[in-house]
């Protein structure tokens, strides 16, 4: 690799973290790579998880199009949450970085 290829490959990576990088973001994509949930259903699923911070992580993957919103003319209105396949395709990120940390996890904290 030349310094090209590493720059671009440090955006590349800095981009991926940025989905991933907040505390909930694993969490939301994960239970989204099952099924779509609607917004208190998804909030119960991630257990302790508060209304602003589920709302702030849903609208931050929404920007980087990892999740569609679908809103249903009902009364009142219902919210659906799904991964897009950009954001399906992050699967394969988080199987690679469970492998690595499974490798290489130290003895004491398992």
């Amino acid at each position: 690799m030349d310094q090209s290829d590493d720059q671009i490959c440090l955006h590349a990576v800095n981009e991926a973290l940025q989905v991933i990088g907040s505390k909930w973001a694993f969490s939301v994509i994960s239970q989204l790579y099952y099924s779509s949930q609607r917004f208190n259903q998804l909030r119960r699923s991630l257990g302790n998880i508060s209304i602003k911070s589920l709302t702030d992580i849903l609208r931050h993957l929404e920007q980087h199009q990892i999740v569609h919103r679908q809103v249903f003319p009902t009364i009142p209105v219902s919210v659906e949450y799904s991964l897009t396949e950009k954001g399906k395709e992050y699967r394969t990120v988080l199987v690679h970085m469970r492998e690595w940390g499974e490798k290489w996890i130290s003895p004491t904290k398992q």
